[in-house]
């Protein structure tokens, strides 16, 4: 019976603070490495999206302005 007691006591609290320590420490790391690839992808889609915008602006301005027939000068 002596044989089976290591694996009933409980370990010593300072593993287990240490194995918690390296648990928060992979969670926090790999938390920050998701936020900084949803960031990276968030910038990917704005700039794409401005420079679309940029190019209808551009196209609008080429276009015939029929708002200013109606506009009283």
């Amino acid at each position: 019976m002596s044989e089976h007691l290591p694996y009933i006591v409980p370990s010593p609290q300072c593993e287990v603070d240490a194995d918690f320590s390296h648990y928060h420490t992979t969670y926090q790391f790999y938390a920050e490495v998701e936020t900084r690839s949803e960031f990276e992808s968030y910038c990917a889609w704005y700039y794409q999206t401005a420079a679309q915008h940029r190019q209808e602006l551009e196209k609008m301005r080429g276009e015939l302005n029929i708002f200013q027939w109606f506009r009283r000068s």
